[in-house]
């Protein structure tokens, strides 16, 4: 596997821990895997080590002298880190205060080049390349072209993810010289979208089979409303496109186990959870004294989380008799509105502008209510933590959250949850309202969290289904590029 960043090393997002996770998922079923990354300056030393193996990696005219870090991740999956200090030795991943690092696509044409060559160095011939998201999307392209001859991966064959297709890798077409691809590859076929380099693209028109995170998602990037302008391209490669709900580490995320909250507890042993309620409340001032409904968000404070539509609402769900914790960060306008009203309702609203792991765990321990009104959501991981933690999830019914979340309504004896259709302020405001009136139900509100308790979200299922998917690359001739050479 090759991706920008993974658990326990780098993260900004759920594609760390999809990539930590899965990889140990795969390997727990009988998969030889390794995963490579760059050697960012948070991974320490007490994470990794230093090697004492150098190689050359080619970007743009000249190569560039990489380091290999060694580590092992979940499951003690072995990871190669590359390290080349005046690329990726910075105090972020992809940029600093809101914008991207300006030599991004050098960065990652060296994390896509460098893989491939520190598989060569180290004589690791992969079956599978499984790569992720756009910062390792060159890798297809680079075995259909640089690397089409070569012996050692004349047997191999690739497979890209789509975590979020909003994300493409975007940039000036005049820089496409750093890919060291020749023109024919710089074109509308390949990586040239609209006169700009698209490395998403070259990805997605190379790669043997494609993946996004869950099988709603998969339906709806190839409509024009969620495709973000590649829905056409994807819909003439939907033979080889495939959905597979993400999972989450189970044992990494188990109330009854984890040492962040202040009270264990279970679905068969609920106490604790109240008392998690209580500490919680305590912990960021709210009143602790209270019967009402606790509703949390845990998310990036930006308007594809749906976070506007829950700016706009607010002051009337907090009137419904509701009490709200919102930990997150983000769009400075929602960040400046958000503390205005926190600063209004003191009593009713606690914000935290930050993201911090071990508090995110404490509130979904100590919520009822999770809220996520995405306007799209390719998977989702917040909702799965949170219903393994006893938090019923209220969320829009699009992605990974439509694949997720039963409503209650819908299914009144499997239901999980409550789900919403219309992006709107009008539909939000409703579903929490029947949220609230379910909470108030002593009949139906313990059965409902109970449920939510037991669902299975590991990854055994979505493991099995990659095998699946890789043993059926490898079986065939490799996927045909439309329109290549």
């Amino acid at each position: 596997m090759i991706a920008s960043e993974a658990i326990p090393f780098a993260k900004t997002g759920g594609l760390a821990d999809v990539v930590g996770a899965l990889g140990a998922a795969l390997k727990s079923q009988g998969c030889r895997v390794v995963t490579i990354m760059p050697r960012y300056r948070i991974v320490s030393k007490e994470l990794a080590r230093p090697t004492r193996t150098l190689m050359e990696v080619p970007v743009g005219r000249r190569p560039v002298g990489a380091g290999i870090w060694r580590a092992t991740g979940l499951g003690r999956v072995p990871f190669y880190l590359l390290d080349i200090p005046a690329l990726y030795d910075r105090p972020s991943l992809y940029g600093e205060k809101g914008l991207d690092y300006p030599d991004n696509l050098q960065r990652f044409t060296a994390l896509s080049r460098g893989a491939l060559e520190l598989l060569k160095h180290l004589d690791l011939r992969p079956d599978v390349l499984h790569v992720h998201d756009w910062q390792a999307a060159l890798v297809p392209l680079y075995l259909r072209s640089l690397y089409r001859r070569d012996p050692f991966f004349r047997d191999s064959r690739s497979v890209l993810t789509i975590h979020n297709l909003s994300y493409q890798g975007r940039f000036d077409l005049s820089s496409a010289f750093v890919t060291g691809l020749a023109d024919r590859w710089l074109t509308p076929r390949f990586l040239e979208y609209y006169g700009e380099l698209r490395m998403l693209k070259g990805g997605i028109v190379t790669a043997d089979r494609l993946t996004t995170v869950s099988p709603t998602y998969q339906s709806e990037i190839m409509t024009p409303t969620f495709g973000c302008g590649f829905d056409g391209i994807l819909r003439s490669r939907q033979r080889h496109l495939h959905g597979i709900l993400n999972g989450i580490d189970t044992r990494a995320w188990d109330p009854s186990t984890d040492p962040f909250i202040p009270s264990r507890f279970s679905a068969a042993h609920i106490q604790g959870k109240g008392r998690c309620r209580r500490a919680l409340l305590n912990e960021v001032g709210l009143p602790a004294d209270t019967d009402e409904p606790l509703f949390g968000v845990v998310n990036r404070l930006v308007e594809q989380k749906g976070m506007h539509l829950l700016l706009e609402t607010l002051p009337e769900l907090l009137g419904l008799g509701t009490r709200w914790v919102v930990l997150g960060s983000g769009d400075p306008y929602l960040e400046l509105e958000l503390a205005r009203l926190a600063f209004r309702y003191p009593d009713r609203l606690a914000l935290r502008l930050d993201f911090d792991d071990a508090l995110a765990r404490r509130i979904y321990a100590g919520i009822d209510y999770l809220l996520m009104p995405s306007l799209f959501e390719p998977c989702g991981l917040s909702q799965m933590y949170a219903m393994r933690y006893g938090a019923v999830p209220v969320v829009r019914r699009v992605g990974g959250l439509a694949d997720t979340v039963t409503d209650l309504d819908r299914s009144p004896g499997e239901g999980t949850g409550f789900t919403f259709e219309d992006p709107t302020a009008d539909a939000l405001v409703e579903v929490v309202r029947r949220a609230i009136d379910v909470y108030r139900n002593r009949r139906i509100w313990p059965a409902l969290r109970r449920r939510c308790m037991k669902h299975d979200f590991s990854w055994r299922t979505s493991a099995r289904a990659y095998l699946g998917l890789y043993e059926e690359a490898l079986l065939s001739a490799r996927a045909r590029i439309p329109g290549g050479p």
